[in-house]
C-alpha cells in the first residue's frame, strides 16, 4: 500500500462509516475499481488502524455527552440509584444495544470474512441497505426522542446493528432504521446510533489489536497507514457534525439511491468484470 492509497481509503472509511452507505463495502469496492492489490495482512492492519480513527472520531464529537453519560453512570451505582438520572439511563442503554451485534458477530465471524472477499456479496448487501432505509422513511413515525428510549428500543436497534456485520450492510443505515421504526426522530436515530457503535467499535479495535501485535511487520507498515489514520478521523468527525444536520431537514431518500446504483454496479463488476 502507498501512501497515496492510504490517505484516500482514509478518506473513505471516514466519510461511509457514518454516513449510512457502508464503510466496510466501500473498503471492497474501491480497491477493486481502482485496481489497487493491495496484500490481505496490510489491508487487515490498516482496516483496524481505521477503524480505530473513526472511533476517535466519533469520541471527539460527543466528548461532552460521554462525561455527562459516564458521571452519571458511575454516581448511579455508588449510590445505587443505575437508573434515576436520564443520562445514566441512556449509557445503560448504550451497554444493552451493543450487545446482539457482539454476541452474533462471535457466532458468525467465519462466514462473515468470507464475505469480505465477494464484490457480489457486497452489492447484495448495498441492496439491503437501501431497502432498509426505505422501510425506515416509509413505516417510521419519527416522533420520538431518546429521552423516551426503552430496554425494548435499545435491544431492537442493538439487533439492527447485528445485521450490519456483513460488508455492505451500512452499520449506521441499519440502527437508525431500527431507531426510526420505534419511532425515532431522524436525527435522534442517527445520535443513538452513533453513540451505541463506541462500545462495539472498542471492542472490535481491542480484539483486532491483539492480532496486530503478533505481525512481524507492523511497525515497518505504520510510517504509511499513519495517514489513512488521520484522514479517516477528520473525514470521520465531519461526517457526523454534516449528517446530524443534515437529517434535522431531509430525508434519506439520497443514500437509498446511492447504495442501489453502487449495489448494482458492484454485482456488474463481480459477475462480468
Amino acid at each position: 500500500m502507498t501512501i497515496i492509497q492510504s490517505i484516500l481509503l482514509g478518506i473513505v472509511q471516514g466519510l461511509t462509516e457514518f454516513l449510512p452507505i457502508s464503510s466496510s463495502g466501500h473498503l471492497v469496492i474501491v480497491p477493486h475499481l481502482l485496481g489497487w492489490d493491495i496484500p490481505a495482512g496490510e489491508g487487515f492492519i490498516f482496516n483496524v488502524l481505521v477503524q480505530v480513527a473513526t472511533l476517535v472520531a466519533v469520541v471527539a464529537y460527543f466528548w461532552k455527552d460521554l462525561l455527562a453519560i459516564g458521571r452519571a453512570f458511575l454516581a448511579g451505582l455508588v449510590q445505587r440509584t443505575p437508573f434515576a438520572d436520564p443520562q445514566a439511563r441512556l449509557g445503560w442503554l448504550i451497554l444493552a444495544a451493543s450487545l446482539p451485534a457482539g454476541i452474533i458477530g462471535l457466532l458468525i465471524k467465519d462466514l462473515v470474512e468470507q464475505a469480505f472477499s465477494s464484490l457480489i456479496a457486497t452489492g447484495i448487501f448495498l441492496l439491503v441497505t437501501a431497502g432498509l432505509l426505505t422501510i425506515a422513511e416509509r413505516l417510521g413515525s419519527r416522533q420520538r426522542d431518546l429521552n423516551s428510549l426503552t430496554l425494548s428500543d435499545a435491544l431492537w436497534i442493538g439487533l439492527a446493528q447485528a445485521i450490519a456485520i456483513f460488508p455492505g450492510v451500512s452499520r449506521s443505515g441499519a440502527t437508525i432504521t431500527g431507531g426510526m421504526l420505534r419511532g425515532l426522530q431522524r436525527a435522534q436515530a442517527a445520535r443513538f446510533s452513533f453513540l451505541m457503535s463506541i462500545p462495539i467499535m472498542l471492542a472490535a479495535g481491542l480484539l483486532a489489536g491483539l492480532d496486530l501485535l503478533e505481525m512481524p511487520n507492523f511497525t515497518s507498515l505504520l510510517p504509511v497507514f499513519i495517514p489513512g489514520f488521520i484522514s479517516a478521523a477528520i473525514t470521520g468527525y465531519l461526517s457526523i457534525r454534516w449528517l446530524l444536520s443534515y437529517l434535522t431537514r431531509r430525508p434519506l431518500t439520497v443514500f437509498v439511491v446511492y447504495c442501489l446504483v453502487l449495489g448494482l454496479l458492484s454485482m456488474g463488476v463481480g459477475l462480468f468484470g
